[in-house]
């Protein structure tokens, strides 16, 4: 992934998170949050 530093410390740690230690089940739980916020952002962007 290049241009990955151009990101904040936060989306890079949630990164980190997702590939070394979350549990199937959290990756679910974690993937409709994501989902769910890309897909109201883009509404209000238009």
């Amino acid at each position: 992934m290049e241009n990955f530093d151009k990101y904040p410390k936060s989306v890079k740690k949630a990164i980190r998170y997702i590939k070394q230690d979350a549990t199937k089940e959290q990756l679910e739980e974690i993937k409709k949050f994501i989902d769910y916020a890309i897909k109201k952002r883009s509404l209000t962007l238009g």
